[in-house]
């Protein structure tokens, strides 16, 4: 064994990542090295049921044997060719996407910030083209506590001081508005505005869902005042809510809809514009594009991703688990929850001041076997895989309700 490889029983990854590592995150302390449907595991060989499934990226479980072999059979045919020459993978999959998102055009891309830069880099494109507005003025409206990435025209229009700070000077042509106002985002309309940008449900700001109706009015809006709609979707869509997509809840349909993460099942880096050639269709060749965007590794693995998604019923599974899951965490006892929220399998926990802030106590269910996401300071994130068990769900909701009524844990350092 060369001098520079460690055996694994004494590297410490903690360490040398905290040394060696950018500290752009603050993870738990577990280590995992292997990952199977909704449980993973870390370096000692302990068990943890994952409610977090990577933002919602590994929706159809951990290293599904489906998505491997799509991944291993191409990775052995072609894996790159750029968007310069044509591939035979390319093709199948923007039909199968258009054919189950009624969808009308698809731009492929890589990650879900660069989806959103996509969106708003066409939709002004529209605006100035179509809609008519001066070159320069567009103006997109988005809402407060959003999360469409970390690009820097992204946390330009972010209300979170901690993604802001320092970063600027940042793009104008955004208005902010209250996320589920649509009143005040009616009021915020001018006749530049190009776009409404917005998540159906927030999920980086601790799964906030907008008021009944909200979704069905601000299309409306967008219909009359000739404005594009853009939902991002890269966290609710794909099955996650229930729905494929989170905007069949309200019955409506976006002028551009953003999706990533579990287009891939986890497996590789996917995401999409999905569009109707109004907007889309105002691109022209070399004013936008991405080298790994359509590649046909990853145009193989997103069909897989999206077969397995719907012929192994993935999506009823998170709406019938996700209703037996919120009944159960809104029936813990004690006087630490404030309240829990969701839609399918997308759930947070949100607790009183009082009780010390969301991270030790997701420090606590990690020492019982469950890997949760705190966020905005009160609020545990609870987002398995869609491929939960009824049997599962009841093993994560005991230990939940142990954890939640039991003694306070210590403070994290």
């Amino acid at each position: 064994m060369p001098d520079t490889m460690i055996p694994p029983a004494r590297y410490d990854h903690i360490a040398v990542e905290e040394r060696l590592g950018a500290h752009n995150y603050q993870p738990l302390d577990v280590v995992l090295t292997r990952g199977e449907g909704v449980w993973v595991w870390d370096v000692d060989g302990n068990r943890y049921l994952d409610c977090l499934a990577g933002y919602s990226a590994v929706n159809q479980g951990h290293c599904h044997p489906r998505i491997r072999a799509a991944l291993i059979e191409q990775s052995g045919r072609l894996t790159l060719t750029s968007r310069a020459f044509r591939n035979d993978q390319l093709a199948p999959y923007l039909e199968e996407l258009c054919a189950l998102t009624r969808s009308h055009m698809v731009l492929p891309m890589n990650t879900g910030a660069e989806a959103v830069e996509t969106a708003i880099k066409a939709v002004r494109k529209w605006g100035h083209e179509v809609k008519g507005v001066p070159e320069g003025a567009a103006e997109i409206i988005v809402c407060a506590e959003n999360f469409h990435g970390r690009t820097i025209a992204v946390i330009g229009f972010s209300t979170d001081p901690e993604t802001r700070g320092g970063f600027g000077p940042f793009a104008p042509g955004f208005r902010i508005v209250p996320f589920g106002d649509a009143a005040a985002l009616e009021a915020a309309m001018t006749r530049n505005t190009v776009g409404v940008l917005l998540e159906p449900i927030q999920g980086e700001a601790g799964v906030v869902i907008p008021p009944p109706g909200y979704l069905r009015r601000v299309r409306d809006l967008c219909t009359r005042h000739d404005v594009t709609l853009i939902l991002d979707e890269i966290q609710t869509g794909l099955g996650r809510t229930g729905r494929l997509l989170a905007e069949e809840h309200e019955g409506i349909e976006a002028d551009v809809t953003l999706v990533g993460k579990a287009l891939s099942g986890g497996f590789y880096p996917v995401s999409a514009v999905l569009s109707n050639t109004a907007v889309l269709g105002v691109l022209r060749p070399g004013q936008h594009g991405s080298t790994f965007g359509g590649n046909p590794l990853a145009c193989a693995v997103a069909r897989a991703a999206l077969r397995v998604l719907v012929e192994e019923g993935m999506i009823a599974n998170a709406a019938q688990l996700g209703a037996y899951l919120l009944a159960g965490l809104r029936g813990i006892a004690g006087g630490r929850v404030r309240e829990a929220r969701g839609r399918g399998l997308m759930l947070a926990v949100e607790l009183h001041p009082e009780a010390g802030g969301a991270r030790r106590w997701c420090e606590a269910l990690r020492r019982a076997g469950l890997l949760c996401k705190d966020t905005h300071g009160h609020t545990i994130r609870i987002s398995p895989p869609l491929v939960l068990t009824r049997a599962e769900a009841d093993w994560a909701l005991d230990r939940i309700a142990a954890v939640l009524t039991g003694p306070t844990p210590a403070a994290v350092a």
